[in-house]
């Protein structure tokens, strides 16, 4: 009980700080790097899943909210990006792969995982079934999401002079009171029936999924309260932090050093394949990189609240990533493997 207390009091202190000095987005980036600054100390740190899990279905929800029947006929006009998705995938793990086999030794299923784009629990479970070293593997993935998201603001408002400070969300006073009972009622249903029936990424796409089907029926006309996302923010900032509670001198030297450096090469592919998809016109800049940046899904859809982003655009391309990579992992892997060296 005290890790967690301890954590959360990190966190806290974060945005705190965050305030303070006027930073950005002081409920996500403030728990991010506190947290992360304690587990680096050696501070005791630890997160308690199921509210975490639970926050999360805050996002789904709030994206639920937002497909409406306009929004839907949208989606058609999205496939040329769409197809571009597979395509980004396969040039993470080919050069992802070798560099984590040949840069930094790491035997197979560890290499090929640690390159993987997908979700932090879903790569961390096929990479202990091939026989990968799970400590490594969550070291890296957490520094992918940590790297991407407290890099992607600081771009997002250079370039296109994105307002950071918006509230995501209007006032809790301001919703209803049966449609605040509706989104929880969408948020438990969506996420305990997604777990039921194995649906990946069930804490978001659960919620997603029953809140679309009630927003399209016309029962509901807002999207979870700024207080709601905030409360979001902090604890998925506060997990992505803590995750390195415990990491030793040896972890810093590899496992970081490695994520860090695969980091650099995820923005430089970002980067290219955001500005083809800018320069031919199949998106705005702003789109094409909270789609293709490959960080947490939970993440990007806070960010894409916050700035005001099509939130259909970027959650499509981030589920079609994960898709892709979820069942494409297993296979490729099996049979990769004997062709590459350890």
């Amino acid at each position: 009980m005290k890790p967690i207390v301890i954590t959360f009091g990190v966190g806290l202190i974060g945005v705190a700080v965050f305030k303070l000095l006027a930073l950005p987005l002081p409920w996500l980036l403030g728990p991010i790097i506190a947290c992360l600054i304690a587990a680096l100390a050696g501070v005791p740190m630890r997160g308690v899943q199921v509210l975490n899990d639970g926050m999360r279905t805050i996002l789904g929800v709030a994206v639920g909210a937002t497909l409406t029947p306009a929004v839907l006929a949208t989606f058609p006009a999205m496939w040329p990006t769409l197809m571009l998705v597979p395509a980004m995938v396969v040039c993470i793990g080919a050069i992802g792969i070798p560099y984590f086999l040949r840069v930094w030794k790491y035997d197979f299923p560890t290499a090929y995982y640690a390159a993987m784009p997908g979700g932090l629990q879903d790569m961390l479970l096929f990479g202990e079934q091939a026989g990968g070293n799970v400590r490594s593997l969550s070291l890296i993935h957490a520094t992918r999401v940590m790297v991407i998201v407290v890099t992607l603001p600081f771009l997002l408002q250079g370039i296109w002079g994105a307002d950071l400070t918006n509230p995501p969300g209007v006032p809790l006073t301001t919703v209803p009171m049966h449609e605040l009972a509706l989104m929880v009622v969408c948020a438990i249903v969506g996420w305990r029936g997604g777990q039921r029936i194995g649906l990946f990424g069930a804490s978001i796409l659960g919620p997603l999924i029953v809140t679309a089907a009630v927003t399209l029926s016309g029962f509901l006309h807002n999207r979870p309260p700024a207080e709601a996302i905030w409360a979001a923010q902090f604890f998925i900032g506060v997990t992505i932090g803590s995750k390195y509670a415990g990491i030793t001198a040896q972890e810093l030297r590899r496992d970081l050093a490695a994520g860090f450096g695969f980091c650099l090469i995820l923005i430089a592919l970002t980067v290219v394949f955001v500005e083809a998809i800018y320069v031919s016109g199949l998106a705005p800049g702003m789109e094409a990189l909270l789609a293709f940046a490959p960080g947490g899904q939970a993440e990007l859809t806070v960010l894409a609240l916050i700035v005001g982003a099509d939130l259909a655009f970027v959650v499509a391309h981030h589920v079609l990533r994960i898709i892709v990579v979820i069942l494409g992992a297993p296979v490729a892997a099996k049979v990769f493997s004997p062709r590459l060296p350890d």
